[in-house]
């Protein structure tokens, strides 16, 4: 009877083993992801290039995904793209959410490995979280935002110098201040819902490159 139990005890802890095995090989899979959010200037895409350098980190940045889309021969949103992007408003969640979901991808085929991904400049709005959550659930796991803080006339003043050498379309200050109306009343309300949740990590933007850096080096050695 002994034999009986112990035999038992054995299987059923085998059985749990496994499950905790499987559930963690899932768990894996997931790709674990760090929003990248502040007003156009905050500078999100220069931190992410030293992000990426120093923690190894898959960087996308859904504004960057949308513009090459919007240059792609033969796009069917490449139009509509250029049109919101000219003024400053956001692009429908089911082409941005497409993009990435299929940068995330490609990403992974060529190695399993890279499970961390920092998404730049996404969610803009609460649309676009609701979108995110329902196409993404059981694919990717939110781990926190990355918050670059910047007051309103710094950021347009930086894009405006880089507009200068971009190229980009919508680096003037028109297009500028359309952009930080639709920042303030669209993503900004997206920060605070992930503030409620603790999950919202603040850099001073304001800052030279090398100190937001500094700073940015100090919250991620805490997170990973």
């Amino acid at each position: 009877m002994s034999f009986r139990l112990l035999s038992s005890l054995s299987a059923k802890l085998r059985s749990v083993v496994y499950r905790a095995a499987t559930v963690s090989l899932i768990d894996m899979k997931k790709a674990q992801v760090v929003f990248v959010l502040g007003g156009p200037g905050s500078g999100k895409g220069t931190q992410c290039v030293r992000i990426v350098e120093n923690y190894g980190y898959t960087h996308l940045s859904a504004g960057d995904l949308l513009r090459a889309e919007r240059s792609r021969e033969g796009s069917e949103f490449g139009q509509l793209i250029d049109n919101h992007i000219k003024d400053g408003k956001i692009v429908p969640f089911e082409i941005t959410i497409k993009l990435l979901k299929k940068a995330m991808e490609e990403t992974r085929k060529l190695d399993e490995k890279k499970i961390h991904f920092l998404i730049d400049g996404f969610p803009r709005n609460e649309e676009n979280l609701q979108g995110w959550t329902t196409i993404m659930d059981g694919e990717a796991d939110v781990k926190f935002v990355l918050f670059f803080d910047c007051s309103n006339e710094v950021c347009i003043n930086r894009c405006v110098e880089r507009g200068k050498s971009s190229g980009r379309t919508d680096d003037n200050r028109a297009s500028l201040e359309k952009r930080i109306q639709t920042y303030l009343q669209s993503t900004r309300p997206v920060i605070s819902l992930y503030e409620k949740q603790g999950k919202v990590r603040t850099v001073d933007a304001s800052c030279g490159v090398d100190k937001v850096f500094a700073n940015v080096k100090t919250i991620l050695d805490k997170e990973i």
